[in-house]
């Protein structure tokens, strides 16, 4: 029987930080070897940092890859451990794990398959590597095989899959199968997206049943490089069955998960399975770089343990579990790494503000509930204060999350109190600044050189726009002076019409919700008053929020101005959105679909077919004309796949026809068939 203790390791890394990635992959190797574990699968770029992006092309970065590399050898000893570098071969770069055992390189297999969709450019950087070819790479004089090859460490057979590898149709894994390896490895940065987890655990699973292997699969976590979550949860499987499955979102640096792993059972599988159909031939024995490295004997399998769930990943909502515990592990990752200080909002009282307050303040009951005062504290060491609070979350909300309500002459008691409430709940500091004289000041200012008096009739944007600018100075230097970042408080839906105030509303370091729609950011605020999280106690604070139509305050009272009067129903908006930019719908397609959507069933049947088409018109002109709106916007995570950010997911281009030409061909369809819908107010 041939029995080994495998580990795959989540890491925090972070682009280019040699010393600190370094520090990180010891302290994984270190842990693993702890646990007695004989073979350790790292993530994808490990050394470097996954997010590097055109730095890659520098070719002191692959220098200084290998020189990491060479230094964590001696850490090897008595193990087998993958690691992840750019390699430079005949001038091109790829993306590669190393195998080294026992302090010994192996060899290099570089990614066949490169992620190039979606927030992933690497094809920019790196070149695919084609199928069955291997050369030859020097290193310090010593020559390595590297390519599309596999492993033979003393009957123990090996070979991997890195990351977009195994999300293809054409897997190399099937190619592995053939060649009877016992083992694959997945070294990866797959990014966090809601519902991401359970398509990783099928495919983990489902190459270990197919391929009849043993599965091991390594994954980052946390904020690595600014706008990307990586949620960790390493997987180890063997034929089909889950053996082990490691935390994700974790607010530590490494994390290394287990299993005893028995070779004979695959074996057993594929010499059973009718279909199985060995590679044979002189080819097929020259697949393998062969080592004479013994893993330690073991002689009885321990006792199968189901892996352990955390609560919150079975809990019906697991989308709201997972915004919780994604955007709070982004914002820990973005003040630590930056070095700030904690973090200075302008707080409203309305839902998107209410809510960034509310994920600082899960930022530190969280990091609490894992590390600790002192492990918490430890990861923090440019805030040295926060060792002498109670290790309460609310005590550490004070120290790191300054809140201003701000008001002028058209703010209201309610959104004032509803600031004040939910800064009091979560523990934020307080201020409340009375902008209105500057915005007077600079009506007047305006006024006198225009020779005019400036009137709602006839300046309303200009009128509106100077309220939400005039409050970017104050909140801007409470940051400065505190060392602190500013968050803005855009969202998804408001970024899609450019519905925000450039330089006013939208100033700010970072976006903590700017990919979130509108529709889901409330939905998940009216549970967390009512019902809470997992572990977290509700927010009836926030029913304040909730109660109100969401309203941008800009107008006279007696206006009665409401964001969906400005724009449209939420709901219409985001379904727009995702018929419109997510599946690429010209106005006319997508106003079917709204149309489908809206109108087929009861329960939605609240608006006309001309009303959505007046929508739908509305949608396309404001989203073409504010891209420009779209490429200033603070950094934001990405959390779903129908992102907005034009840097990492949705481009678009800042001048453009404004689909005049299809919203000509929608006017005439809704001409044909409906009466002329009104123009929209």
């Amino acid at each position: 029987m041939t029995v080994l203790r495998v580990g795959a390791a989540c890491l925090n890394q972070t682009p280019l930080d040699w010393s600190g990635n370094q520090r990180r992959i010891r302290e994984a190797i270190a842990e693993a070897r702890a646990q007695g574990v004989s073979l350790l699968c790292l993530p994808e770029l490990c050394i470097t940092g996954y997010g590097c992006e055109d730095a890659f092309h520098a070719p002191g970065v692959q220098e200084t890859a290998l020189a990491v590399l060479r230094d964590l050898l001696p850490d090897t000893q008595g193990m087998v451990v993958s690691f992840g570098l750019p390699l430079v071969h005949r001038n091109a770069i790829f993306n590669a794990a190393c195998l080294v055992a026992d302090g010994r390189i192996l060899g290099f297999v570089a990614k066949k398959h490169l992620a190039g969709d979606g927030l992933h450019y690497e094809p920019r950087w790196f070149k695919p590597w084609p199928t069955g070819v291997r050369s030859t790479l020097t290193v310090d004089g010593a020559a390595y095989p590297l390519g599309d090859l596999a492993f033979d460490l003393g009957g123990v057979k090996l070979g991997f899959e890195i990351c977009e590898d195994a999300w293809v149709a054409k897997r190399p894994g099937a190619e592995l199968a053939q060649h009877g390896v016992d083992l694959i490895l997945n070294p990866s940065a797959s990014h966090f997206a809601f519902g991401k987890a359970e398509i990783r655990r099928r495919f983990v699973l489902e190459g270990s049943r197919a391929f009849s292997v043993g599965y091991l699969y390594a994954n980052l976590v946390g904020c690595e490089a600014g706008r990307v979550i990586y949620d960790g949860g390493a997987l180890i499987a063997s034929a089909g069955q889950l053996l082990a499955q490691g935390p994700r979102f974790s607010f530590r640096d490494v994390q290394v998960t287990t299993a005893w792993l028995d070779l004979e059972a695959p074996r057993l599988t594929q010499r059973r399975s009718a279909s199985f159909r060995p590679a044979l031939g002189a080819e097929a024995e020259a697949y393998f770089v062969a080592d004479d490295f013994c893993f330690p004997a073991c002689a009885a399998l321990p006792l199968p343990e189901a892996p352990p769930v955390a609560a919150w990943e079975q809990s019906p909502r697991l989308k709201d579990e997972e915004l919780a515990r994604a955007v709070s592990l982004g914002l820990f990752d973005y003040m630590r790494k930056s070095r700030s200080r904690g973090f200075v909002l302008s707080l409203s009282g309305g839902a998107d503000s209410a809510a960034c307050a509310v994920l600082v303040h899960l930022m530190a009951l969280f990091g609490l509930a894992e590390l600790g005062q002192a492990g918490l504290v430890a990861k923090l060491p440019h805030l040295p204060q926060l060792a002498a609070l109670p290790a309460e979350a609310e005590a550490f909300t004070s120290a790191l999350l300054t809140c201003v309500y701000q008001a002028t002459r058209h703010s209201g008691a309610v959104t004032r109190e509803a600031a004040q409430a939910v800064a009091h709940a979560v523990g934020a500091r307080f201020h409340h600044f009375d902008v209105e004289a500057l915005v007077e000041g600079y009506q007047a200012l305006v006024a006198s050189a225009l020779g005019r008096p400036l009137d709602w009739a006839t300046d309303d944007a200009a009128l509106q726009n100077i309220q939400a600018r005039v409050r970017a100075p104050g909140v801007w230097m409470l940051a400065n002076l505190a060392g602190a970042l500013l968050l803005s408080t855009s969202n998804r839906s408001e970024a899609a019409v450019g519905y925000a105030t450039m330089d006013g509303d939208t100033a700010g370091g970072l976006c903590p919700i700017g990919g979130l729609d509108k529709a889901s950011l409330r939905t998940w605020l009216a549970r967390l008053e009512t019902d809470g999280l997992e572990g977290v106690p509700p927010f009836p604070a926030l029913g304040l929020v909730n109660r109100q139509a969401p309203t941008a305050e800009l107008r006279p009272a007696e206006r009665h101005q409401t964001d969906e009067a400005d724009l449209m129903p939420y709901e219409v908006l985001d379904a727009i959105e995702r018929a419109a930019i997510r599946d690429k719908k010209m106005p006319l397609a997508a106003y079917q679909v709204v149309c489908a959507q809206f109108q087929a069933h009861a329960p939605l049947a609240r608006w006309s077919a001309a009303q959505l088409g007046a929508w739908v018109t509305r949608f396309f002109r404001l989203w073409s004309q504010n891209q420009w709106k779209r490429e200033r916007y603070a950094p934001s995570f990405h959390l779903d796949d129908e992102n907005l950010d034009p840097k990492t997911w949705c481009r678009f281009p800042i001048l453009s026809g404004g689909f005049e030409r299809e919203l000509s061909e929608l006017q005439a369809a809704l001409e044909s068939t409906i009466e002329r819908p009104q123009a929209p107010a």
